[in-house]
């Protein structure tokens, strides 16, 4: 093309075009003499947009046989039959995980079926998790991960603070199921986020508010309320802070269940008060009540109401957006002693495998397995001390079992868990 002759020839649709504009013929190389038409980038547009068409409707098509497939397999009494593998007691608490579990899939085929917005949207049932420690909160929802196919992340609570101060930004537990879904926006926004240490981000005035800066507590509760009840959060991919040249990723929070948990430590005293009061009564009929008929723990934790938690400075907003409160009450010697034998990844067994290796076959007496547990319950630990008990007490014999390859029998007693003794060895 020159200023003398105007006409080019497409070297696509092979059409003489008059170029009175440059948008006659957008694409027009003068070297090779290579052009493209205005019509044919048209079609070419076209083509790439129906193609686009067909394969988000393919897929979404594979997405909705994936969730119907995954709610047949992961029906409430199977996810609790699961989970029993692994976990000791607390049944209460997995029935209302496997039920949040399997409603967030019907939400996502829900969604999938109607995806116009004609107000008959099904709501998040986030959940949070009341429990004290070493009761097998983490526990769960780690088994419960892996029985998943969708991507699942858990973030501390507890490093999290606002916008302007220095620590993570609440994004940050977004930008960790991201990973979890290998980079994956569609799976990201369908997965599931579990803030540990829910707890530690209390307003530490409880109920009142404060006027002094609260960067790690209240403010933490403000800047998640958007994220949990279902909004666009953007967020940097290498985690650095945002600012106008860093590129960021956008996920849409909406379909992401959001399952919070903690200790929540003195909340059975909130509790106690709360029912003291409701049953208070004066004169000389009123029950005296003794120190052995104050309530225990276990029956005081699942009386928590939503008042309770905001008493204990979570903000009512927030209690709003977690509508479904799951408690786990503590674990007692028998349930210790079962916790040590019985799941599928128990820490008798977990030794047993280890000394296997040597030719050592590992025994434990039941008194030793007993002391054990209530060695567990001094330490105010839970199951979460078990392994370390037994470590402290197999430490010798592991450093000097591989100095033979004979095959020999190992027994622990209560002896060797309470006064150190050393264990009976014996060839056999």
């Amino acid at each position: 093309m020159n200023s003398n002759d105007p006409t080019v020839t497409c070297s696509f649709c092979k059409r003489k075009v008059v170029a009175k504009t440059q948008y006659d013929v957008p694409i027009y190389d003068p070297r090779s003499g290579f052009s493209l038409c205005a019509n044919c980038i048209k079609d070419i547009y076209h083509l790439i947009e129906d193609h686009k068409e067909v394969e988000e409707a393919q897929q979404h098509i594979e997405t909705e046989k994936a969730i119907n497939d995954e709610l047949n397999r992961i029906k409430p009494h199977m996810v609790k039959e699961y989970l029993d593998q692994f976990i000791i007691n607390q049944d209460q608490a997995k029935k209302v995980l496997s039920v949040a579990i399997y409603n967030h899939y019907k939400r996502m085929k829900y969604g999938f079926q109607h995806p116009e917005d004609d107000g008959d949207e099904i709501e998040k049932s986030n959940v949070i998790i009341l429990g004290p420690s070493g009761c097998g909160k983490t526990a769960l929802l780690s088994h419960l991960a892996r029985m998943l196919d969708i991507p699942f992340a858990v973030t501390d609570a507890s490093s999290l603070t606002e916008a302007g101060f220095v620590g993570a930004d609440v994004e940050v537990a977004v930008r960790n199921l991201y990973y979890a879904a290998d980079k994956d926006i569609s799976r990201c926004e369908h997965g599931i986020i579990y803030l540990d240490e829910f707890d530690k981000i209390a307003r530490k005035s409880g109920e009142n508010n404060t006027i002094t800066a609260d960067p790690g507590h209240e403010g933490v509760q403000q800047a998640l309320l958007k994220m949990l009840e279902g909004n666009v959060v953007e967020f940097t991919a290498r985690g650095q802070r945002k600012h106008p040249e860093a590129p960021t990723i956008k996920v849409d929070t909406k379909n992401i269940l959001f399952i919070v948990g903690g200790a929540f430590v003195g909340i059975d005293k909130i509790i106690a008060k709360r029912l003291r009061k409701n049953d208070a009564n004066m004169g000389f009929g009123s029950k005296i009540e003794g120190k052995n008929d104050k309530p225990k723990f276990d029956e005081l934790i699942h009386q928590t109401t939503p008042e309770d938690l905001m008493k204990f400075g979570i903000i009512p907003e927030i209690i709003g957006r977690l509508p479904i409160i799951c408690t786990l009450e503590n674990l007692d010697e028998d349930a210790l002693l079962r916790i040590l034998t019985e799941p599928k990844n128990a820490p008798v067994k977990q030794y047993q495998k280890l000394m296997e290796m040597d030719n050592v076959q590992l025994e434990f007496d039941e008194e030793a397995l007993r002391a054990v547990a209530k060695k567990a319950i001094e330490r105010k630990t839970g199951a979460r001390s078990l392994k370390g008990i037994i470590e402290d007490t197999m430490l010798d014999v592991m450093f000097d079992i591989p100095r033979s390859d004979d095959t020999r029998r190992v027994t622990i007693t209560a002896d060797c868990i309470n006064n150190g003794a050393e264990p009976t060895i014996e060839k056999i």
